[in-house]
């Protein structure tokens, strides 16, 4: 396969890893709005301005977040995650684990029915699942999520048997996500460019308007809600509009003037302004998974030198830059997983290298880069310090753009350059594929520490569906990332978490920025939304105050 063929199949891909890794929504169980008046009222329609697009809606295949958004109300699950270890039946009323832990064995709901008419059966459980791994389908993340998956067996009409290669700790927490939510197998034998999503959640799919708006309706027949929802039957809302609207201003506006009901991604300076009002609410949560870091290349240029790397983590006031840019609302990250996700390691930020530019110059000096050239950078066997950071306007969000910019301005201090070209999409996918990088920032939100796995791992690259552009290529890392996801022992998982976070830290190969953090506006009106452990919003209960 040429490079130029290989970079087509992948461009899709890159830019679907990005959108995941920039992408966020809320991640607790609270509800919204204000002060509930009386009882939940049926009808009426919601707009939700969101700050993401996706290229497509097919949860096996796109790795964004606000994919799991649109689609979470389409598409139930085996399984709710009620809590971080705690998984209920949702489509599965119950499973039995082989002693092994190689096999689930699902004992599935009765009488359920997709929204094109197709029953709810074993064998659209394993038609789910078999999509998923299909390598036709190029999924850019669900497939990671179930790496072990060996093939399901329909035992009868409501039992399924899946099979995995290895034992696999984080698997019920993975079929819990909407990038696993059960399809209609009908929906999945049309060609991909037909593609329309069904599944037997309590809204139905109707529109789609790429990068502008998702309609959904309500499911009148539903009767599947997870074991804990706040109600049975069909959802009160009768219609859903997602559209897709980047700029900041102009969510924020279409909010307060009353437009809409719901945005995603608050600006963080008017946070204080929405919460004196009464006619609004701001929804605030720290999200769980991989904090929003800047990922140093470990193969390539300076950064494949660990000093150069553990120099750059020195060089930055990062709390100092967060807190004046993010106007208190976001918190510094001092680790590479957000706080709220299970198995964070509080101390493992002891690793990292604290802010002191005393420190980055010692040991920028033993890399060797000791000289300086006329505007100051440093300088080494007569080459300029200068790391490579791409941008992509595409999937620029949180100020990430203002940020990277005291960011850069903090490193010259120290001597160091950092480029930041201005790619199209095509060019920024060839450079995620080749490596030709030093730096790539990303964020990515999962309720497991899991995610270190497809974040680190050796085998996780990008090319095979991963996300580690670090390009960390350590069997000891891959030791622990490995026994955490195969062990039945939680202590042990723990354990190997803990020394993995440390690790990175310790590498150079991140440099912690801050912890995403959604702020999501509704008006008062909007009543019961709730958030699930994953960090989709939850909108089955929500309803509107007349």
């Amino acid at each position: 396969m040429s490079q130029r063929t290989r970079s087509r199949r992948f461009a899709a891909a890159a830019i679907g890893l990005i959108l995941l890794a920039t992408s966020a929504a809320c991640a607790t169980s609270g509800p919204s709005g204000g002060s509930a008046s009386g009882d939940p009222v049926s009808g009426g329609e919601v707009t939700y301005l969101v700050d993401q697009t996706q290229l497509t809606l097919d949860p096996a295949v796109s790795p964004a977040t606000v994919t799991g958004l649109v689609t979470r109300p389409i598409f139930d699950s085996l399984v709710v995650q009620a809590g971080p270890t705690r998984f209920e039946p949702w489509l599965a009323s119950r499973w039995d684990v082989s002693p092994d832990g190689r096999e689930y064995t699902f004992a599935l709901r009765s009488g359920v029915r997709f929204t094109d008419g197709t029953p709810f059966d074993a064998a659209a459980v394993k038609a789910t699942l078999d999509h998923v791994v299909d390598p036709a389908s190029k999924s850019q993340y669900a497939a990671s999520l179930i790496a072990p998956y060996q093939g399901s067996t329909v035992v009868d009409d409501l039992t399924v048997k899946v099979s995995l290669s290895r034992p696999f700790r984080p698997f019920l927490q993975a079929l819990s996500t909407p990038y696993l939510g059960i399809q209609s197998p009908r929906a999945l034998a049309v060609p991909p460019a037909e593609y329309k999503p069904v599944g037997t959640g309590p809204f139905a799919f109707v529109s789609w308007e790429q990068q502008k708006d998702i309609t959904l309706t309500r499911n009148p027949d539903y009767t599947s809600p997870p074991a804990n929802a706040p109600h049975t039957g069909a959802a009160y809302l009768q219609t859903l509009r997602f559209n897709y609207v980047p700029e900041d201003a102009t969510r924020y506006g279409a909010l307060t003037s009353g437009q809409v009901q719901a945005i995603a991604a608050v600006p963080p300076n008017r946070v204080g302004s929405l919460q004196s009002d009464r006619r609004f609410s701001v929804l605030k949560t720290e999200l769980p998974g991989v904090n929003y870091n800047l990922f140093l290349n470990a193969k390539t240029g300076p950064t494949s030198d660990p000093l150069v790397r553990q120099a750059l983590q020195a060089a930055i006031d990062v709390p100092a830059l967060v807190g004046s840019i993010y106007a208190g609302q976001y918190a510094a990250a001092r680790n590479v997983l957000s706080p709220t996700t299970p198995d964070h390691d509080q101390a493992a930020a002891a690793a990292l290298q604290a802010y002191d530019p005393a420190k980055a110059g010692a040991l920028l000096d033993q890399a060797g880069w000791t000289g300086r050239n006329a505007e100051g950078y440093r300088t080494k066997d007569g080459q300029e310090l200068t790391l490579t950071w791409p941008y992509l306007a595409l999937i620029n969000r949180d100020q990430r753009d203002v940020l990277g910019q005291a960011i850069q301005a903090e490193a010259r201090k120290a001597g160091i350059r950092i480029d930041r070209p201005n790619l199209d999409a095509g060019a920024y996918s060839e450079s995620v594929l080749n490596g030709t990088y030093n730096i790539l920032d990303s964020s990515n939100a999962r309720a497991d520490a899991d995610i270190l796995r497809f974040m680190f791992a050796s085998g996780s690259t990008f090319a095979k569906g991963g996300a580690n552009v670090s390009l960390s290529d350590s069997p000891q890392l891959d030791g622990w990332l490995d026994e955490a996801a195969t062990t039945s022992d939680a202590a042990v998982a723990a354990r190997d978490y803990a020394l993995a976070q440390a690790d990175v830290l310790k590498s150079g190969y991140l440099l912690p920025g801050y912890v995403p953090t959604s702020l999501v506006g509704t008006t008062s009106a909007l009543q019961g939304v709730t958030f699930d452990p994953q960090g989709i919003a939850q909108l089955y209960g929500a309803w509107l105050v007349p």
